[in-house]
């Protein structure tokens, strides 16, 4: 994890994402270890907030984003890498010179081969099962603003030889109505290899570009099949109402989607929707029997775009 330091980014509400990323850091680190991302000079605030169980890293960090900051990790013969996506603040979009390099730092940190590759991307555009299929949203990745000249073809052929995988799932996505041009992790996740949660706009909300972008998920993720040839199983599990939300904001993210899977725990958002929470949460309990769900409320990461798992990514022991 990364703990925000930008007051460019956050303005007066740097205190309160804070206040959620320590959350979300407490419950993880009281299950399983956590590394924490700290800008030098903020360490003894930082362990104030998120308590003895967290390790700080000190790294120079411009925000909290560690899902696309973060190396992308994979195994090869048994030994972990780490694939540097080149981090570029979403095409641009904002200024992340810190966060550019903290690919580099983790893996210089912790003695892991870096994996070099001319794309252009961030570790919550895509989702694996682990098993050799990969979906991605294509506003996110085959975009001019990332990878200028380079048609899905050649990018799907750079996806398979940094990540190992053999099949791709390409979901249209929406260019342009957010700062990540709609990453999948807010969209489409696996809840196991064959098994695909979809995010569902509320009952009854008027149709937009999000709505649209789902239903074009939806209608593709039904014939569809995964590297080894099985068919998948998709459950959709809907937003919360929107009236009914604790949170707000332009750039609000009400999606179930955005949750992290630990070692002990699945750690989902809740949103203050009762009905709806709770609904999530018999869902997740179904998909993960072996693990304890952990709802947590993080209205201000959520105003800010994103969610659990864009503030987390997950390092395999080796």
């Amino acid at each position: 994890m990364a703990w925000p330091a930008s007051e460019k980014v956050w303005g007066d509400q740097l205190d309160a994402v804070r206040k959620d990323i320590a959350s979300v850091a407490r419950a993880i680190g009281s299950r399983e270890p956590v590394v924490l991302l700290v800008r030098p000079g903020q360490e003894d605030s930082v362990r104030n907030a998120c308590g003895q169980d967290v390790e700080l890293l000190s790294v120079p960090v411009d925000d909290l984003w560690a899902r696309d900051t973060v190396p992308v990790f994979v195994e090869e013969g048994g030994k972990v890498k780490g694939v540097d996506f080149n981090f570029s603040g979403w095409g641009g979009k904002q200024q992340h010179d810190n966060d550019a390099r903290i690919a580099r730092a983790v893996l210089d940190r912790y003695g892991i081969e870096r994996v070099a590759t001319p794309i252009v991307t961030e570790g919550g555009s895509f989702e694996s099962d682990g098993q050799g299929t990969l979906m991605v949203t294509e506003s996110s990745v085959v975009n001019a603003n990332r990878n200028p000249g380079r048609d899905r073809d050649q990018i799907e052929a750079e996806l398979k030889q940094a990540l190992g995988v053999t099949k791709v799932i390409w979901l249209a996505g929406v260019k342009g109505k957010d700062i990540t041009d709609a990453h999948v992790d807010c969209l489409a996740r696996f809840a196991a290899p064959g098994v695909v949660l979809l995010d569902r706009a509320f009952p009854g909300t008027p149709a937009d570009v999000w709505s649209r972008s789902a239903d074009q998920a939806r209608a593709v993720l039904a014939d569809m099949t995964d590297a080894s040839g099985k068919k998948l199983k998709v459950i959709e599990i809907s937003q919360p109402d929107p009236d009914r939300i604790t949170g707000r904001g332009d750039a609000f993210v009400s999606s179930y989607m955005n949750f992290y899977i630990g070692n002990k725990g699945v750690y989902l958002p809740k949103f203050g929707d009762s009905r709806a929470d709770g609904h999530a949460q018999e869902v997740f309990e179904d998909q993960f029997p072996d693990r304890e769900i952990v709802p947590l409320q993080i209205d201000t990461i959520a105003s800010g775009g994103g969610g659990i798992h864009c503030s987390t990514h997950d390092q395999p022991a080796g």
